[in-house]
């Protein structure tokens, strides 16, 4: 078994993603976070690139303004976050580094997502973040999926690539994704042409119900998604003097949601639809002139998503008619299938048995939800490149997404190493 990692490398890696799990900040927000990865790459020396620069903005999703944003700014810069990084990210977050060796060989792109998760953290001694001190400080936002060990294992696996420079061929990238959560950032990185030149694309995810010491090394059942928001707007008045004169938002987004929930499914494979939000109304003796829905759609494959997009937008449409008001649409938030590569979905087999901690290896793993690492992995493939999405084993403490999330630290070292001995092997191949 090949020892990639020892044991203070590792322990420093677990106190740098309790330190990215204290400041967990939620999709488009992740200053802090963008800053101190980008600052640690820098001083790895690898060529790095931030916010606006490592993405196609007509792409971004599901974004605040700026000015929503301008306190999130201010929030980074007061926890210790570097203006100058702060400055360069142009408003956008995440980071892509890069290391040209100047000798031929392929180019390997390597993925990790950095966002957290919009849940109030758990303040009781049952957690262990909170019971060590090391649960978020920021409110409404949590590690709760597992995203601040990403982030570790890239700069973990940075770092050691960093020091073996000399054995390496080629290029190697990371992107640290901003605003997984929702699928919005992925499409604006993959289309921003970073990926364009990628021989081989690596990404994985801990947890998702493999247990520690195991690795499932592929996922399939990527389900197509489209999250959208709907804005009625009707007219205020009196509910009891003239309600007549009042045109009633909160009626048309409460009769779209039933009817949403009737769009049948199709012959042809899975579908799903939520409305997850409502909000309307300002009193109760007031006619609601706005509500707004959040809603999202999913199918199996992209014209089985379409086919329930389409059908949302014609009861959309009806409700607004059927309560003489008007509404807006504005998606937030896309994703589509993926299949990974068999050639690369075996080498990760192969590979990870020879990972100390490693025991098992899972079958692969049938995802049954959306992941915006799709886009990125469809550029790469569709240029001619290799692709591979898999799951580190990590026992977790509750759910993803739950304020009791936690997971086993161990995942932190096996995946560096799993990572490393991949690019290594990828070296060999390419």
């Amino acid at each position: 078994m090949t020892a990639w990692l020892d044991g203070e490398a590792v322990h420093r890696l677990v106190e740098l993603r309790r330190e990215l799990h204290a400041h967990a900040e939620t999709g488009w927000t992740e200053f802090w976070t963008t800053a101190r990865i980008a600052g640690i790459l820098d001083g790895l020396g690898y060529n790095v690139a931030v916010g606006r620069d490592i993405l196609d903005l007509d792409t971004v999703m599901g974004r605040p303004s700026d000015e929503d944003l301008a306190p999130f700014r201010e929030r980074a810069l007061g926890q210790g976050a570097d203006q100058g990084w702060i400055g360069r990210m142009g408003g956008y977050t995440g980071a892509l580094a890069t290391m040209d060796t100047g000798r031929p060989g392929p180019v390997i792109a390597l993925r990790f997502d950095i966002d957290a998760v919009d849940v109030a953290e758990a303040r009781d001694e049952r957690h262990r973040p909170f019971r060590e001190g090391f649960a978020s400080l920021n409110e409404n936002a949590m590690h709760a999926c597992g995203h601040d060990a990403h982030a570790a294992i890239g700069l973990g696996l940075a770092e050691l690539l960093s020091r073996r420079r000399d054995e390496l061929a080629g290029a190697i990238k990371f992107v640290f994704q901003p605003a997984e959560e929702g699928v919005r950032g992925g499409k604006a990185v993959a289309g921003s042409g970073v990926l364009d030149d990628v021989d081989f694309f690596l990404a994985a995810h801990v947890g998702m119900g493999v247990p520690s010491g195991a690795v499932a090394p592929g996922c399939k059942d990527f389900l197509c998604t489209t999250k959208f928001d709907v804005v009625y707007r009707g007219r205020s008045a009196h509910a009891g003097g003239a309600p007549n004169e009042g045109r009633n938002a909160l009626l048309a987004g409460a009769s779209a949601s039933l009817a949403l929930a009737g769009i049948p499914p199709h012959k042809q494979g899975a579908t799903r639809l939520n409305v997850g939000v409502m909000q309307a109304g300002t009193g109760r003796n007031v006619v609601p002139a706005r509500a707004v829905l959040k809603v999202e759609t999913r199918g199996q494959t992209p014209d089985l998503d379409d086919y329930v997009y389409a059908r949302a937008m014609e009861v959309v449409a009806g409700a607004a008619t059927m309560y003489g008001v008007e509404y807006d649409v504005a998606k937030m938030g896309e994703a589509v299938d993926a299949v990974s590569d068999g050639e690369l979905v075996e080498l990760v087999a192969d590979r990870a048995l020879s990972i100390p901690g490693v025991t098992t290896v899972a079958p692969v793993l049938s995802l049954g939800g959306s992941e915006d690492v799709s886009w990125m992995m469809r550029a790469v493939q569709g240029r001619g490149g290799k692709a591979v999405y898999f799951v580190l084993g990590s026992d977790i403490a509750a759910g993803h997404h739950n304020e009791y999330f936690d997971i086993d630290e161990g995942v932190i070292g096996t995946g560096v190493s799993l990572f490393a001995d991949l690019v290594f092997s990828l070296q060999r191949r390419g």
